[in-house]
């Protein structure tokens, strides 16, 4: 638990994830010698700030996006959400400029959005909600879970996956845009037929708190019936708690390996949380612990 700590307390908005990606080659570095198998390691200028570990011969694919919503400085006092961030008056914001580092508070008028800080900020900062970690027996509550959750599980399958690849993207939370170049690299150096998408998805009328990982069947996108079955299928042998999720909204890297000219089989997978794209997000640990638990399964079996 002590690296989710870690990786809540690193900012990574989208367009500026390179502090998340020092962080995991760090990590990488540290610990692959006690990992079942030592990956090989992509990253760089070609591959922007994504970081891509291959183990062994894979089939699968698992992406993990490592970008945050936030807000960006435009003008005198005014901001630019990044992706979708919910507008809460008063929330505390921070980040830093060429001046210092920023604490300020969010507010709102009309459709603007502007902040109250004693001075400028430069245009271009970007700003990400100000972290309150609160943990209990049966709660994790945050800002960023999502996606912070999905990199920690992936992060815990690397300590004993044999076969697979497993990929950090960035963009994810503002269009997107990473997937293609890295989709295209995976295919040509060690190629998959499957996908799995490592994130948080939104507790609703259907998916509850402690009722296990979420297997999405569909969210804005649908992915292929007869992969889903086979990822239930092997669930349900597991042991492991899981719901099935059927939205009409929603979106991840899985649409971009869905609109990609690859036959990849993809499917969403991940822990439900509340209070979504707020700095009061909240999972349950059981539910994580389960994400954990299914993504070695699978990595097992596919």
């Amino acid at each position: 638990m002590n690296s989710l700590i870690e990786l809540l307390h690193i900012e990574s908005v989208s367009g500026d994830e390179s502090s998340m990606t020092d962080f995991l080659i760090h990590y990488t570095h540290k610990r692959m010698s006690t990992w079942k198998v030592t990956p090989e390691i992509y990253f760089g200028d070609d591959f922007h700030d994504c970081l891509l570990l291959k183990f062994g011969k894979p089939s699968t694919a698992v992406f993990a996006h490592i970008d945050t919503i936030g807000f960006m400085a435009r003008y005198e006092n005014q901001l630019v959400p990044v992706g979708g961030p919910e507008i809460i008056e008063g929330t505390y914001l921070v980040g830093n400029d060429n001046l210092g580092p920023i604490r300020c508070k969010l507010h709102s008028y009309e459709d603007a959005i502007y902040h109250d800080f004693g001075r400028p900020i430069e245009r271009g900062t970007r700003l990400s909600f100000e972290q309150k970690v609160t943990i209990d027996k049966e709660f994790i509550q945050a800002a960023y879970l999502d996606n912070r959750l999905g990199i920690y599980s992936a992060l815990q399958l690397c300590e004993t996956l044999e076969n697979g690849w497993v990929v950090f993207s960035t963009y994810e939370e503002h269009g997107g845009g990473s997937m293609p170049f890295l989709l295209n690299f995976i295919q040509k150096k060690a190629p998959v037929k499957h996908a799995l998408i490592s994130d948080i998805t939104w507790v609703t009328d259907g998916i509850q708190h402690g009722d296990g990982v979420v297997i999405s069947i569909r969210d804005k996108y649908i992915p292929r019936k007869k992969f889903i079955e086979k990822i239930i299928s092997i669930a349900e042998k597991s042991g492991v708690p899981y719901q099935l999720e059927v939205e009409g909204a929603g979106a991840s890297d899985g649409r971009e390996i869905q609109f990609s000219p690859y036959a990849i089989d993809w499917c969403f997978i991940g822990a439900p949380e509340d209070n979504v794209h707020t700095p009061f997000e909240k999972v349950a640990i059981s539910d994580l612990d389960a994400m954990v638990k299914i993504y070695k399964v699978l990595l097992e079996h596919l």
